[in-house]
């Protein structure tokens, strides 16, 4: 399977991330590398941290953060997004009017962390059961935030389990907040802004702030692959 993410349409990401704050690409990983991915979570030996969700008053579940090295696909994956999504994160900078500029590739960007002391990886597997959900937040670990990530389904949505949606809520300046339920399928990848968007308005754009979470899952077991391009303090 092709993973190049050169066959998908940036345009319309870019529009589509634009307007709502996240993008679907369709089928980013085969079944295979799904089932293979999510194998992964019983080698220990892979992971430098283990969270349970409700230790923390996050949710319900649990996930890991991989170590260095990464699986060749997480880093192959982190790689070519990283290398697709800096140009949208730049657009968004210059529209926010925001001193902040991205680099080209994502080794570059990750120097930039490590200099900062964010220096622990932080791509992670995350697990769900019956009844597990994910509190709303967002996903910041020190100075240096890249503004956007990718959530990919390993799991059969309506096979391996029911419920446990991807939850996007974007609170907006002086007006209510508003929600996005997001469904995807076994292979897919949803693009989500980090922490914020800039939204186009009568005086010019403004920021919009973001938080995901995962609905409650009614029955079996969901596992995703987040890739998040900043390292952690």
């Amino acid at each position: 399977m092709n993973n190049n993410l050169d066959r998908y349409d940036w345009d319309a990401i870019h529009a589509s991330l634009d307007a709502k704050g996240y993008a679907v690409l369709p089928v980013l990983l085969t079944e295979r590398q799904c089932r293979d991915m999510a194998d992964l979570y019983q080698d220990d030996s892979r992971f430098r941290s283990h969270i349970h969700m409700a230790r923390h008053n996050f949710g319900r579940g649990e996930y890991k953060y991989l170590c260095y090295p990464l699986p060749p696909l997480v880093e192959r994956l982190r790689t070519q997004l990283y290398r697709r999504l800096a140009p949208i994160a730049n657009a968004w900078c210059e529209r926010l009017k925001l001193d902040q500029q991205y680099p080209g590739s994502l080794n570059e960007f990750l120097d930039r962390c490590h200099t900062a002391g964010q220096e622990r990886p932080t791509p992670l597997l995350l697990k769900y059961g019956k009844g597990d959900y994910n509190c709303l937040h967002q996903d910041l670990y020190g100075e240096h935030v890249f503004p956007l990530q990718a959530v990919v389904m390993l799991s059969e949505p309506g096979s391996d389990f029911e419920g446990g949606e991807l939850l996007l809520v974007e609170n907006r300046p002086r007006m209510q907040s508003l929600g996005h339920v997001v469904r995807p399928g076994l292979g897919d990848a949803v693009i989500i802004a980090v922490n914020q968007r800039p939204q186009r308005g009568t005086r010019g754009d403004y920021r919009v702030a973001l938080r995901h979470g995962v609905a409650e899952i009614s029955s079996g077991s969901r596992q995703t692959l987040g890739i998040i391009m900043h390292d952690a303090a």
